[in-house]
Parts: structure tokens; C-alpha cells; sequence
């Protein structure tokens, strides 16, 4: 089910908007990064802390807390200290506005197609 976040003017390049979908406790951080809209998981999977806190360069958010950085493609992370993945979103822009599936969220596995192309 897809639900609207923003509009996509509201969300510049390189930034990050936390969300949480209507009946959930988990939020999700959606970011604009290289030109494209992302949704992950907002809960770092090392530190248990708030990812749309973090830094967005070149579609990775690094948490705050220990510097690990995820992959807004994969939702796995690339950087130490984190070693489990966040669940990545489907994300589509209709009539200006960002939208989430929020249904989607899942854990990619490390033999997907998209994990080996960034490995």
C-alpha cells in the first residue's frame, strides 16, 4: 500500500525525512540522493538508533552514532561497525508527490543481483 510522504520539491538533494506510517512503531527514512528517491528501514541494525539522523552522500546514510553507513539500493551496510542489513522500501513519485509501499519493506539476501553488483 503506498502512502504519501511529501512532495518531491519538499525533500532537496541529500536530504533525509523520517516518517512513520499510520499503526507502525518503526519509522522509515526516506531520502533524495543522486537524483533519486529512497525509502530504508530508520533503525540503524548495529546501534538501534535513528538513521535519518545520519549523513546521505552518494546514495549511503551513515548513522550518527558509530559512523556505519547503509546502501539505500540494498539496505546492507558498507561500513564497520553494522554487519545485518535494513529493510529497503518500494518508492514511486506520482503527480509530484513521494510515495511509499509501505507493505514492501524487506531484507535483501546477500546473493541477490543487486548486493553482487555492489560488492
Amino acid at each position: 500500500m503506498y502512502v504519501r510522504v511529501c512532495n518531491s520539491t519538499e525533500l532537496s538533494e541529500g536530504e533525509v525525512f523520517r516518517f512513520v506510517p499510520d499503526g507502525e512503531e518503526e519509522g522509515i527514512a526516506v531520502c533524495h540522493s543522486d537524483g533519486e528517491f529512497f525509502a530504508i528501514g530508520d533503525k540503524c541494525s548495529h546501534g538501534n538508533w535513528s538513521l535519518s539522523e545520519g549523513f546521505l552522500e552518494n546514495c549511503h546514510l551513515e548513522c550518527v552514532l558509530h559512523g556505519s553507513a547503509f546502501d539505500l539500493r540494498t539496505g546492507w551496510p558498507d561500513k564497520l561497525p553494522a554487519t545485518k542489513p535494513v529493510k529497503i522500501y518500494d518508492v514511486k513519485i506520482e503527480g509530484g508527490d513521494v510515495l511509499v509501499d509501505v507493505s514492501s519493506g524487506r531484507i535483501t539476501q546477500p546473493d541477490d543481483e543487486n548486493i553482487a553488483a555492489q560488492r
